[in-house]
Order: structure tokens, then C-alpha cells, then sequence
């Protein structure tokens, strides 16, 4: 490589990096705790559980546990059920002042699923954990925050596409992952930010990207309710449940009747959430039921049927878009939330190698500085 392409290569390096370190670094020490932000409530007592009951206790009605989150907090209305894959006994219910919001100030509850009775409001707005959060999240900045860190996810990809071309010229003078001794503190510094920084290189590449993903869930959702609305318009739509089917409950209005008909509709599926018309995850017109499949990938992977509460019409909107997939697949990926426990611990050390990655590169930079003011 030429020298001209190789300081080409070095100042997009070292301005990607510059313009970037101080909020990855940021994104790095608030996601380590998110990272085992279930482990870290349930040692500190803050989780909310559902009572024990005997197995195979039937669910109340849907429409029960709405009511009963509504008469709990007078003046918000339901917009969203979700339910987790391991704690099928709750409810996570989702209120505001009305639904067509941005959702920004929305209330989450936990509801037993099985009495309807609502068992408390996590505490996200308060602690520690609720500032790691929306600085990683937004920066307490909303959809503009979400974008700024997107952009800064960005740079850092570049940081690391840039790093390794500049490594390969770099490393043909030294053995793979030499860190040399005998040489001055800067030095031995540099050879371990390259040799940290090769050895976290997927793993980075891998959360920054879905790091960004995550930054535009927002847009992405309101994309997808776009084009579900524009398939309904046009008549592009499946039917697959017509409104007389007699092989499902007859329609009668309520929630619960049009997530049976749903699941009559896709058998061997399960719910994940249930959006109200109206929210940015339905149509103004259809109750929106998520499903997840039975595999640890496919329940990753939801498929998004519309009803009519009316008249119990199940439609399918078209095909999951390729933009929604990369969405649902970047989410858990990001915190290692696939393989259990030992997939976090692993996703924690490479948190923290990063974080000496990034500490070593400032510290270089500012280093280099110093010399040439001295020089």
C-alpha cells in the first residue's frame, strides 16, 4: 500500500474514532449493566413476579385484563400486551392518554395473566438502571438522541473497517498479537489497543451494526404500519380466516375473541403482543397479534396478522419486510439475549475489552499530542 492511501486510511481512522470514542465508550459502560439488567433486578428484589398458582390455571380474558389496568390508572387507555417467552404468566400492558401518541410517556404495567389483577409498574423512570438506559438508548433526547447515537454507531464501523487496513501493513514488521516489552509506555499501548482491538473486531462490528438497527426501530415500525395501511388500500391482502369461518369463535368485538380467531388462523404459534388499532404497530381499523414460533430462532422472528375485531376477518398484510426481520433479529443480538447466562458473561467481556480498546486509543491520541506540543 502506497504511503499516500495508508495516511488517507489513517486520518479517517483517527476521526472516526475521535468524533466517536467518547459516546461508545459512553454506550459501552451503560450497556454492561444492561446486559444483565434481569440478573441485577432480581439479586436487588425490584423484579415483579405473578403469585404461584397451580400449573395449568386458565388465563382471564384479555378484555378483563385491560379493564382491570384501566380502572388501575383512570384516564390512559391500552395500546400494547406483550408477553416474554419464559414468564407466560404476566402481562406487560402498555397505557396512554389515548393511541395515536408517539409513546414516549407511556406507562408499563405487569398484569397476571392468569386473575387479570394488576401487580405493579416497573420502576424505569427511577435508578440506576433507568439512567443506563435512556443514555443508551436516546440520551434523554428521544427520536433525535436515537439518530445522534445511530450516527455514532456508524463512525465507529468505519473506526474499525479503517482500523484493520491500517493493521495488516502494521503487523507485517511483528508476530500475530505481539505486545513489545521492552519498549516505551506508549508503545506497548499501541500494540495492545491493535491487538484488543483484532480480537474484538466481529464482536464490535456485529453490536455496533445492530446497535444502529436498534437506533431506528421507530422508523422502521412506522414504515411497517405504512405499508400494511397501503396493502389494505390496494386489496393486496391474504385472508386467512374469512369473517363466517365456522371452525373459529363467531366475532363479537372483544380482544380475546379476535386473538382466538388469530390462533385459529396460525396454529402452533404464540402470542407475543397484542397492538390496539390505532398504535404505531396496527392500523387505524385492525387489532394487530404478533406471533412467535417454537425455536429459539423463529421466536425471534414474528409474524404480524390483522383483525377485525368487528367481524373477525384475519388478514395477512404481506410478507414480513426485510427491514423488519433485520429489526427483530438485531434487538436480542445486541445484548446477547439468544443463549442464557453464559452468552452474557461472554458479551460482558468483550464489552469490557472494547472498553480498553477505546480508553487505549484516546489515551494514545492524547499521548501524541502531548509529544508534539513538547516537540
Amino acid at each position: 500500500m502506497q504511503a499516500i492511501t495508508l495516511r488517507r486510511w489513517g486520518w479517517v481512522h483517527k476521526w472516526s474514532s475521535l468524533i466517536s470514542t467518547l459516546f461508545i465508550l459512553m454506550l459501552c459502560l451503560t450497556g454492561l449493566p444492561l446486559v444483565f439488567s434481569h440478573e441485577i433486578e432480581h439479586l436487588a428484589g425490584d423484579e415483579i413476579e405473578a403469585p404461584a398458582m397451580p400449573e395449568g390455571t386458565p388465563r382471564a380474558p384479555a378484555d378483563q385484563v385491560a379493564a382491570k389496568a384501566v380502572e388501575a390508572y383512570p384516564g390512559l387507555v391500552p395500546l400494547y400486551f406483550f408477553a416474554e417467552e419464559d414468564d407466560p404468566d404476566v402481562w406487560y400492558v402498555k397505557l396512554d392518554t389515548r393511541v395515536d401518541t408517539d409513546e414516549s410517556e407511556s406507562t408499563l404495567i405487569l398484569s397476571d395473566a392468569r386473575t387479570a389483577e394488576v401487580l405493579g409498574a416497573p420502576n424505569f423512570d427511577e435508578g440506576f438502571m433507568s439512567v443506563m438506559y435512556r443514555l443508551h438508548v436516546d440520551l434523554y433526547a428521544g427520536l433525535a438522541g436515537k439518530l445522534f447515537l445511530g450516527f455514532m454507531g456508524l463512525l465507529l464501523m468505519v473506526a474499525i473497517v479503517s482500523g484493520v487496513v491500517l493493521y495488516a501493513p502494521f503487523m507485517r514488521k511483528l508476530r500475530f498479537g505481539e505486545v513489545r516489552q521492552e519498549r516505551t509506555t506508549r508503545t506497548r499501548w499501541l500494540d495492545l489497543h491493535n491487538l484488543l482491538g483484532i480480537v474484538t473486531l466481529v464482536w464490535a462490528l456485529a453490536v455496533g451494526f445492530t446497535g444502529v438497527i436498534n437506533t431506528w426501530a421507530d422508523l422502521i415500525f412506522q414504515a411497517w404500519q405504512a405499508e400494511q395501511v397501503a396493502a389494505l388500500q390496494a386489496g393486496k391482502t391474504r385472508v386467512l380466516l374469512s369473517a363466517d369461518a365456522s371452525d373459529a369463535p363467531a366475532a363479537d368485538g372483544s380482544l380475546q375473541t379476535a386473538v382466538d380467531r388469530v390462533l385459529t388462523a396460525a396454529p402452533g404459534m404464540a402470542v407475543a403482543m397484542i397492538a390496539y388499532p390505532g398504535t404505531l404497530r396496527a392500523t387505524p381499523e385492525h387489532v394487530a397479534v404478533i406471533l412467535r414460533g417454537d425455536t429459539p430462532l423463529t421466536s425471534r422472528l414474528t409474524q404480524a396478522l390483522l383483525v377485525d375485531p368487528a367481524n373477525g376477518e384475519v388478514l395477512e398484510a404481506g410478507a414480513r419486510p426485510w427491514y423488519v426481520t433485520a429489526l427483530q433479529l438485531s434487538e436480542p443480538l445486541h445484548f446477547g439475549d439468544y443463549g442464557g447466562l453464559p452468552l452474557k458473561i461472554l458479551w460482558g467481556l468483550l464489552d469490557i475489552l472494547t472498553i480498553i480498546v477505546l480508553g487505549s486509543g484516546l489515551y494514545l491520541w492524547l499521548k501524541r499530542g502531548a509529544s508534539e506540543v513538547r516537540s
